[in-house]
C-alpha cells in the first residue's frame, strides 16, 4: 500500500524528482514497479498542491492516481485510446500528458478545462462532463478500428480502447445500453469499473488479486476457449450446462455474473491503489486478443492519500481553494443566499402546506437544494441516481396518481431527459414541475454545464408553462405558481450563484397569474423587455439612456410561455424600438416574441426589434462576469444595442 502524502508546506511545491522526468506517458514505461509507486505518491502530492490553488474536483482525482499511472504505463497512449467518464477524475491524467505546466490554470479563463476536452490534447480522445458516455464512445472507437482493419489496403490498426467509468456513472441506463451492444458486437474493448463506494464489491485482498491475475491471464483465456470448443462437440444440453457452470463458478468467486450476462469477460475486483495488483492484471488484459470486451473491476477510495479528504463526508469531491496542510477551504465573505437555497426553502414552504408535493432529483440532492427539502420531508424526497430519463417518467407516473412532483435537475442535465419530457409528460399534459437550476452561464464549469438551451427546447412544447424569475422574491412566487398548476407541465429556470440580496424574500411565495408580465419603468421611445435575471442590467441601462434623453420602458416578462400578449402588443405599438433580453440561446424567448408580433402584424410597420441572446457559439470556462461580457449581455451591451438601433 502507498503511504499517505504529507505535503511539504503551503508555500513550496512538493518534491517530485520522478514526476519531473515525465513529459509524456511513454516516459513511464522506463520505470520499475517501485519507481511507479514513488511516482504515484509524487503525482498525488502535485494534484493536491495544484487544486489547492485553483479549486476543482479533488476527491475523485486522488482516488485514481495509481490507476492513472498503471494505465499509462501499460497502454500506449495516445495511440491506445483512454476515455475518462465524466472527467472529474482527470487531473492526474492531465499532469502526465504534457499539461503539468498549465495544471494551475484549471477552470480559469484561458486555462485548462476541468474535464477532458478533445481540442486541448491528443491524449483526450473524447470530451466529457456529462456522465455515462465513455463505454458508448469507446465502443464506437473499437468498431471503427475493426471496420478500418477490414478495408483492403488500409494500414493495420492494433490500438486498444480503454474506458474508465465510476460506479456512480454505472447507475445510468446509457452505460448498460452500451455494454449490451458491446457484448453483442464482441469488439475488443476494455472497460475499467472504478468502484469507490463499495456499492457492488465484495472485500478485496491477496486472494482476490490472485484470482484476477489468473482469470485475466492468457493461459486461462486459452484454456477457456479450448473448453468451449470441446463443449461444442457434445450435445447442446451439455454445452449449455458446461458454459453456465464455468460462468457461475466465476461469478461466485468474483461477483461478475451481471457483466458476464451482458457479454463481458469479468475480471476483479482488485485493489485500485496497489500497483503490484494493477500492473500485471492490466498487462494481461492488454495482451488478451480476440476475447471480446473485458470489464476490469477495481476498488478505490475517493480522496485517497490526503487526510482531510478521507475524513470529509464527500471526500472533498469539489473544493474551492484550500490550505494544503489543514484542508481548510477558502470561504467567500458572507453574502446573500444562493438561488438554489431560495428555491429549496420556497419548495419546503409549499410542501409544508400541501402533503401531495414531492421532490425528485438525479444524484444531485445538495446541488439542487433538495438536501434541505429532504430534512423537512424525508419520505417525500427521491434521489433516483444518475438517471434523468427515469426521473422524468417516474415523476410523470406520480403525477397520474394525484401527487405534485417537482423534478429538480440542472438545466444542462435536463437535456438528457428530453424525450421523456416530450413523450411522457408534455403529450399527456401531466403536471410535472421542472426546476432548472444553473440556467444560463455557469462560470468555471464552462460550456458543458451551461444552461443555454432550456428556453428553446422547452419553449417549443405545446401547453407548457415556462417561467424565469428576475430576482429571489420572484423565484419564491414562481415556485408557488408551479405548485398550483394541476393541468399541464411547467418549469422554472434560475441561475447559479448568489442572489442580489437586495430583495426581501417572503416566507412563502404567492402564485402569479399565468402569463402575466409587469412593467417596472415607464418610458416613451425604447422598450426593454427582459426575461430572467438580466432585468437588473436592463434597469441600469434604462437609467443611463434616460440621462442621455432616450426614454425607456422596462418590462419583466416573467413567463416565456404563455406570453403576455397584451403587454407585448402595447410595447410594440407605443415604442420605436423593442429590445428583448435573455440569458439563453437563439430560438428561445425572443423567437416566441417575434412569432407573436409577426402574427399580430406588428412587425409590418415602423417598429424596430433587437433580440439579445447568448451568441451562436459555446462559451468556455471563465468568471461569470467575463462570460456575460463575452455573451454581450451586460448593461453596457444593452446601451450599445439601443444606440446602434436608433442610429
Amino acid at each position: 500500500m502507498n503511504a499517505p502524502v504529507v505535503p511539504s508546506s503551503t508555500a513550496t511545491r512538493p518534491d517530485t524528482p520522478l514526476l519531473d522526468r515525465v513529459q509524456v506517458p511513454a516516459d513511464l514505461r522506463n520505470f520499475s514497479a517501485e519507481q511507479l509507486r514513488q511516482l504515484a505518491d509524487e503525482l498525488r502530492a502535485e494534484t493536491i498542491d495544484a487544486v489547492s490553488t485553483t479549486g476543482g474536483h479533488l476527491g475523485a482525482s486522488l482516488g485514481v492516481v495509481e490507476l492513472t499511472v498503471a494505465i499509462h504505463a501499460i497502454f500506449d497512449t495516445p495511440g491506445d485510446r483512454l476515455i475518462w467518464d465524466v472527467g472529474h477524475q482527470c487531473y492526474p491524467h492531465k499532469i502526465l500528458t504534457g499539461r503539468r505546466d498549465r495544471i494551475r490554470t484549471l477552470r480559469q479563463g484561458g486555462g485548462l478545462s476541468g474535464f477532458t476536452k478533445r481540442s486541448e490534447s491528443e491524449f483526450d480522445p473524447f470530451g466529457a462532463a456529462h456522465s455515462s458516455t465513455s463505454i458508448s464512445a469507446g465502443l464506437g472507437m473499437a468498431v471503427a478500428r475493426d471496420l478500418k482493419n477490414a478495408i483492403p489496403g488500409m494500414p493495420k490498426d492494433d490500438r486498444h480502447v480503454v474506458a474508465v467509468i465510476g460506479d456512480g456513472a454505472m447507475s445510468a441506463g446509457m452505460a448498460y445500453e452500451a455494454m449490451n451492444n458491446a457484448g453483442h458486437l464482441r469488439s475488443r474493448l476494455v472497460v475499467v469499473l472504478n468502484d469507490n463506494d463499495m456499492s457492488i464489491a465484495p472485500p478485496v485482498g491477496a486472494m482476490s488479486a490472485y484470482l484476477s491475475r489468473l482469470l485475466s491471464s492468457q493461459s486461462f483465456l486459452s484454456l477457456r476457449e479450448l473448453a468451449a470448443k470441446m463443449a461444442r462437440r457434445f450435445p447442446k444440453t451439455l454445452e449449455r450446462t458446461a458454459r453456465r457452470a464455468e460462468e457461475y463458478a466465476r461469478g461466485i468467486l468474483t461477483g461478475g455474473t451481471l457483466f458476464e450476462e451482458l457479454g463481458f469477460y469479468y475480471v476483479g475486483p482488485i485493489d485500485g491503489h496497489n500497483l503490484d495488483h494493477l500492473l500485471p492484471v492490466l498487462r494481461n488484459v492488454r495482451e488478451a486478443e480476440d476475447h471480446g470486451p473485458i470489464l476490469l473491476h477495481v476498488i478505490t477510495n475517493k480522496g485517497r492519500g490526503y487526510a482531510p479528504a478521507e475524513a470529509s463526508a464527500d471526500k472533498l469531491h469539489a473544493v474551492s481553494k484550500f490550505n494544503v496542510l489543514t484542508g481548510e477551504q477558502a470561504k467567500p465573505p458572507p453574502g446573500p443566499p444562493t438561488y438554489t437555497r431560495i428555491f429549496a426553502d420556497a419548495l419546503v414552504a409549499e410542501a409544508d402546506a400541501d402533503p401531495t408535493i414531492v421532490a425528485v432529483t438525479a444524484a444531485m440532492p445538495s446541488g439542487t437544494g433538495l438536501d434541505r427539502f429532504a430534512k423537512a420531508h424525508p419520505t417525500r424526497t427521491f434521489d433516483v441516481g444518475i438517471a434523468e430519463q427515469h426521473a422524468m417518467t417516474f415523476a410523470a407516473g406520480m403525477a397520474t396518481e394525484g401527487l405534485k412532483p417537482f423534478v429538480a435537475i440542472y438545466s444542462t442535465f435536463m437535456q438528457r431527459a428530453y424525450d421523456q419530457v416530450v413523450h411522457d409528460v408534455a403529450i399527456q399534459s401531466l403536471p410535472v414541475r421542472m426546476a432548472l437550476d444553473r440556467a444560463g452561464l455557469v462560470g468555471a464549469d464552462g460550456a458543458t454545464h451551461a444552461g443555454s438551451f432550456d428556453l428553446a427546447y422547452l419553449g417549443c412544447l405545446p401547453g407548457i408553462v415556462l417561467m424565469a424569475p428576475s430576482d429571489e422574491a420572484e423565484l419564491a412566487h414562481a415556485v408557488a405558481t408551479l405548485a398550483g398548476i394541476d393541468d399541464r407541465p411547467s418549469a422554472v429556470r434560475f441561475p447559479r450563484g448568489d442572489s442580489t440580496g437586495l430583495v426581501e424574500v417572503p416566507k412563502r411565495g404567492t402564485a402569479l397569474p399565468l402569463g402575466q408580465g409587469r412593467i417596472l419603468r415607464e418610458g416613451t421611445r425604447v422598450a426593454l423587455l427582459s426575461l430572467g435575471t438580466r432585468l437588473a442590467d436592463a434597469l441600469k441601462a434604462a437609467e443611463a439612456l434616460d440621462a442621455d434623453g432616450i426614454s425607456c420602458t422596462v418590462a419583466d416578462a416573467r413567463f416565456a410561455k404563455p406570453l403576455d400578449g397584451a403587454l407585448l402588443e402595447r410595447l410594440a405599438r407605443e415604442h420605436e424600438l423593442l429590445v428583448t433580453i435573455e440569458e439563453g440561446s437563439t430560438g428561445g424567448f425572443s423567437a416566441l416574441v417575434l412569432h407573436h408580433l409577426a402574427w399580430k402584424g406588428l412587425l409590418d410597420g415602423r417598429l424596430k426589434i433587437r433580440p439579445m441572446t447568448l451568441p451562436d457559439t459555446f462559451i468556455d470556462h471563465e468568471t461569470p462576469a467575463k462570460q456575460l461580457a463575452q455573451a454581450g449581455l451586460t448593461t453596457r451591451d444593452i446601451i450599445a444595442t439601443v444606440r446602434a438601433a436608433l442610429g
